[in-house]
């Protein structure tokens, strides 16, 4: 972008010109837009692993932490938040649920380091794919992994986690349903920043209303307490995050690293994204690879010490779009807002007495989403499904990564391996894709399906 098209734009790179004291609302204005989708992730692993899921804190800390070192790695370029990622929840939630091998006599929150060693193989993932695009480039790269194949994976994986949203939603449907309304409004006729952090919305609404019933002396169907506010109470003002370090085992590994693949093609289309937003290419300065990289090594970090996958923020691209103040200093300056908040324990107490109502109300339409993302991946990538290789990839990828509920357990050299339905979905569809004659596919001849192609839930 040349200097007269950067007057027109009315755009501001250099954030320093504004002062200090702007600079620091537009860093909380940032940290807002990625707040109610990074505390959600815990929220919502919490419930996998009954209350015995990831910190809040932790996830936090993980999130400013991985957002620096992400811009550490792109030369201090790009200006792109990282929060926790959706897209493992699946994976988490399968974990949780393992019953064979050395599995069988845990309890959850034994579980959950093995998770998060699972997560920390996926981040390297990353560190591979770019290593290749550095040595043959992207677009060779690409053709083995397309949106007839990550568009069926991305589906599969908001719908696998589908009986989970109504099992949380049924314990009291009206506060879910509040829940579930507000995201709507906000996202469908929200504006400004309003409309960018619709999750984060429904979550205060519905818990204020959840409060207001609470104080009225009711309570759920069962008769259980809508609000319980015992972790808050006892909690702290000042504390270290509750980090605990990850653990190996390869079931788990074969759980969450197949996640990577569309987690890695997210994180293409959120740099096209934000190149497009910001009008400068990413993807060749500081360059894909250099991107690839931050992400994959902050994903790891965080799950290293208990923390979630990261993820580059499509919220965070709507507020560089509706502020048009594109300096990643300003990035950073959020990033160290998390870091803060992450040792503040009474707040995290505060997120933990989220009624189980609440997350299903949202986890809802956001599990739905994730799929219907899935479905904007393949339409708007222009995938033909008339062509029969097209439609048979589509089709195997679906069938196993909904089929395959149980996974396959077999065992190699006496330990007891499970291969996921999204595991097998994955090596399926990358396998038919390679084998089947007529693939087609081209990166950036259409740039605005390469920034379609993730788990982002920003409309």
């Amino acid at each position: 972008m040349n200097e007269n098209e950067v007057k027109k734009s009315g755009a501001i790179y250099d954030a320093s010109k504004l002062g200090i004291p702007k600079m620091l609302l537009l860093g909380l204005q940032h940290m807002f837009a990625m707040f109610g989708a990074t505390i959600l992730v815990p929220i919502l692993v919490n419930s996998y692993f009954h209350g015995e899921g990831l910190s809040v804190q932790v996830t936090l800390f993980m999130a400013g932490v991985g957002t620096l070192f992400f811009h550490i790695c792109s030369k201090m370029k790009v200006p792109a938040f990282l929060g926790s990622s959706f897209a493992f929840l699946g994976g988490f939630a399968t974990v949780a649920e393992l019953n064979t091998g050395i599995f069988a006599d845990m309890t959850y929150g034994e579980k959950l380091p093995y998770a998060c060693g699972g997560v920390v193989v996926a981040g390297f993932f990353y560190l591979i794919l770019a290593v290749v695009i550095r040595l043959i480039g992207v677009h060779k790269v690409m053709r083995f992994l397309p949106p007839v194949v990550t568009g069926p994976i991305i589906i599969c994986i908001g719908l696998s986690l589908a009986s989970s949203a109504i099992s949380n939603a049924q314990t009291n449907w009206f506060i879910a349903l509040i829940a579930l309304a507000t995201i709507i409004i906000f996202n469908v006729w929200g504006r400004g920043m309003f409309k960018i952090i619709p999750i984060l919305m429904g979550v205060v609404i519905s818990y204020l209303a959840a409060l207001l019933m609470h104080l009225a002396g009711m309570s759920n169907p069962d008769g259980s307490a809508i609000l319980d506010f015992t972790a808050s109470a006892s909690a702290s003002w000042i504390g270290l995050p509750d980090f605990q370090l990850c653990k190996f085992n390869i079931t788990s590994i074969l759980v969450m690293a197949p996640i990577a693949l569309a987690t890695m093609m997210e994180h293409v289309g959120d740099i096209s994204a934000i190149s497009a937003t910001v009008g400068a290419n990413f993807l060749e300065d500081p360059g894909l690879h250099r991107t690839l990289v931050g992400d994959g090594l902050a994903t790891s970090l965080s799950a290293m010490f208990g923390g979630p996958a990261n993820t580059t923020y499509g919220e965070n691209t709507g507020v560089l779009e509706l502020s048009r103040v594109f300096d990643p200093k300003v990035i950073r300056i959020a990033a160290a807002y998390a870091i803060v908040l992450s040792f503040v324990p009474k707040f995290a107490g505060l997120i933990s007495s989220l009624p189980a109502s609440i997350i299903g109300g949202v986890s809802f339409i956001l599990y739905g989403m994730i799929s219907a993302i899935g479905i904007r991946n393949v339409v708007e990538n222009k995938v033909d499904l008339t062509r029969s290789r097209n439609l048979i990839i589509a089709a195997v990828i679906l069938v196993c990564g909904l089929g395959f509920s149980g996974g396959l357990t077999f065992t190699v050299g006496g330990t007891s391996i499970t291969l996921t339905s999204l595991a097998i979905a994955s090596i399926a569809g990358i396998l038919l894709n390679a084998i089947l004659p007529g693939n087609d596919y081209q990166f950036g001849v259409n740039p605005k399906g390469d920034q379609s192609r993730g788990v982002s839930v920003r409309s």
